[in-house]
């Protein structure tokens, strides 16, 4: 407890009572739900509260059965089984090599299937067969592979792109979906991409949503990119695949579209096909439109065309088949929508500061859905699909909450220089005295199309930044989903343009409040915040005290040549050898303004990170240090994108805080 205090008051320079107020520590260990399944019936939920321990760096959870009826959760003891599924035949888990089912909610089970080496397992509506996935070998890659007798080889040998992708290199196996009948031995599963070079579900974070059975269990949708090497990297085409158990054949159910299908969810009365779906491609935050497919006359039509806001997710069927929900980043917040699909009427049912994000279900009058805000992490809230009212039905972290002291934000509409109007979330200190100045930060969202709204996270907490005394000053600038297509797709091949003029006058117009020390802001980021770190450390005009830069770009022809999904390279900055050349090598490239560099500046950097690769990160820190910059390069070699082991993020933390304690 000692060493835990003396931490606490070395690593948070501002913190005003480490009894109230969100830590690091309290941050890494606070409870986390995941729900497993849902009854058939809605009536009841199988949920898993996990906390870190941070000694160890591992997860423990416990699971619990929670009757909606009267929202009192009991402990289940699942043993080493894990949730597979819910449905009108029974409780589905599996353990190691093998599949159970419980007919009475989990207190018996008996086994179902040996499935053997499995994942992503979804079981037909009629219980007769199993789909899964696992990876298959296709090609010899590694040198080991290719030549038996060089057992020790390190090698490893490409002839074509997607050669690696986020954090993995690619040694020759692809994800594929097998089928299978459950009077068969799983010897007998039939490989749906057999001799392909595709990956379903798709790397590196697709699961068992990428594949569905239809509810007659005659079909099995998967979602798959038909393309490989070069033409995978540049490409964003994937198209949802049917496979009739019958006669053997597969259809393209969305071969005309050339951009983003996800996301296949049939009604419930199994008459239409729902699906998510990005019409350019290449273009990664494109709009999200639901469209939906007449199962039976096989008619497609776009229900979203004519609204002008993207589908985030979280897509349900209301019961009766007769609305769709979804959630939607909407003016910095994400809401809860109904959709008619009859007529495309489009309503927003809930409204506050806070995120909507998973829906578990709709009912006839109300839905369970997850919904976080910047101080809370997840909670299950029950939603009247009429009034929007909510009601929290589990809280998870009630005792860590009742001890800390939240920080309150605020929603400040600021003119932009081109006269638009831009919302901002100021997030305060617990505790905040409007009489007082503050040392304020300027937080730079990643994307750069990720909308910035009441999101909770263990590394880019804003409450936790605001805890140790800092304003957070977090701009919703061009590129945001919420406020209109216009504005979400104005960032490409505009990066170091309107959206650097909408940082700053978000910075500007912080410098006017009474309460903001103009003479104390740091510039803060990662992906493309970080980015706009490097590029605002070269044209910010004395305006910012310190930066931070995590896993930012730094010069841009470097990292077309070294980062990995080049579809988005190609959308949002354009290749290198284009004519003209694109502005992103020449007055939006950070690299080219160093001359400019006049402030402290930290950098941050994951070795496993292949969207922004490694040498952006160094390039940065040594220019900084040559120049005679103070600097400090934070580096972690077992980390890609993010930071996802809890001693890292600790020190992720106290390196942060440290580092504008000494600068700001």
């Amino acid at each position: 407890m000692k060493l835990k205090t003396v931490l606490i008051a070395t690593a948070t320079p501002f913190l005003m009572n480490a009894q109230n107020v969100m830590t690091p520590e309290i941050l890494w260990t606070l409870n986390r739900i995941g729900v497993s399944a849902v009854s058939p019936d809605h009536s009841s939920v199988i949920y898993k509260v996990s906390k870190t321990d941070l000694k160890t760096e591992k997860s423990n959870s416990e699971n619990y059965f929670l009757n909606l009826k009267n929202n009192i959760p009991a402990g289940i003891d699942l043993g080493k089984k894990s949730i597979v599924q819910w449905d009108k035949n029974g409780l589905y888990a599996q353990e190691g090599e093998k599949i159970y089912l419980s007919k009475d909610s989990g207190k018996t089970w008996t086994e179902f299937y040996t499935i053997g080496e499995a994942d992503n397992i979804i079981i037909s509506p009629d219980g007769k067969k199993i789909a899964f996935s696992k990876e298959v070998q296709m090609e010899k890659i590694l040198g080991k592979d290719k030549y038996k007798d060089t057992p020790k080889s390190t090698a490893q040998i490409y002839t074509d792109l997607n050669h690696r992708h986020w954090d993995t290199w690619n040694t020759g196996k692809y994800n594929h979906v097998f089928v299978v009948n459950v009077s068969e031995n799983v010897s007998a599963a039939k490989d749906l991409l057999e001799g392909k070079i595709w990956d379903s579900p798709l790397k590196p974070f697709g699961g068992s949503e990428d594949f569905v059975w239809s509810p007659d269990s005659s079909q099995l949708l998967y979602v798959v990119k038909p393309k490989s090497g070069k033409e995978y990297v540049t490409s964003t085409n994937t198209d949802i695949f049917a496979y009739d158990l019958a006669t053997g054949t597969t259809k393209n159910l969305t071969e005309e579209n050339k951009g983003y299908d996800n996301n296949p969810v049939f009604s419930p009365d199994g008459k239409f096909l729902l699906y998510t779906s990005m019409k350019r491609d290449g273009f990664e935050a494109d709009k999200n439109d639901i469209k939906i497919i007449n199962w039976k006359t096989g008619a497609k039509i776009n229900l979203t065309a004519n609204w002008d806001e993207s589908v985030s997710g979280g897509i349900s069927w209301s019961e009766d088949s007769k609305m769709i929900y979804f959630s939607s980043a909407f003016r910095g917040t994400k809401q809860l929508f109904s959709l008619n699909p009859n007529n495309g009427k489009i309503t927003q049912i809930t409204k506050g500061d806070f995120d909507v994000n998973d829906i578990y279900f709709a009912g006839k009058s109300s839905a369970l859905v997850s919904r976080t805000d910047m101080n809370h992490n997840a909670d299950l809230y029950s939603v009247n699909l009429k009034s929007g009212v909510m009601a929290k039905v589990t809280d998870v972290n009630q005792e860590n909450y009742a001890k800390i002291t939240s920080s309150k934000t605020e929603l400040k509409m600021v003119k932009t220089t081109d006269g638009k109007e831009m919302g901002v979330w100021f997030v305060y200190p617990p505790n905040f005295d409007p009489a007082k100045k503050y040392p304020t930060l300027l937080y730079c969202q990643g994307g750069p199309q990720s909308a910035l709204t009441q999101f909770f996270s263990t590394r880019w907490n804003l409450a936790l930044m605001a805890a140790n005394g800092y304003i957070v000053v977090a701009p919703n600038r061009r590129g945001m989903p919420g406020w209109g297509t216009e504005w979400n797709e104005a960032i490409s091949k505009d990066w170091g343009g309107q959206p650097i003029r909408d940082y700053l006058s978000a910075t500007d117009f912080a410098k006017t409040l009474p309460y903001v020390d103009g003479d104390r802001m740091g510039a803060v980021g990662a992906s493309y915040g970080g980015y706009s770190v490097l590029m605002l450390a070269g044209v910010h005009g004395n305006r910012f005290k310190t930066f931070i830069s995590h896993n930012g770009l730094f010069d841009m022809k470097s990292w077309y040549g070294t980062t990995e999904e080049l579809f988005f390279a190609n959308w949002d900055i354009g290749a290198p050898w284009d004519k003209p050349t694109p502005k992103a090598y020449t007055e939006f490239n950070p690299s080219n303004f160093t001359d400019k560099w006049n402030a402290p500046l930290m950098i941050i950097q994951g070795g496993l990170d292949f969207r922004v690769p490694y040498e952006q990160g160094n390039q940065a820190f040594q220019t900084a240090r040559l120049k005679g910059l103070k600097s400090k390069f934070l580096y972690y070699p077992n980390e890609n994108h993010w930071v996802l082991k809890p001693h890292n993020g600790l020190v992720w933390q106290r390196e942060f805080f440290d580092w504008l304690k000494e600068t700001l």
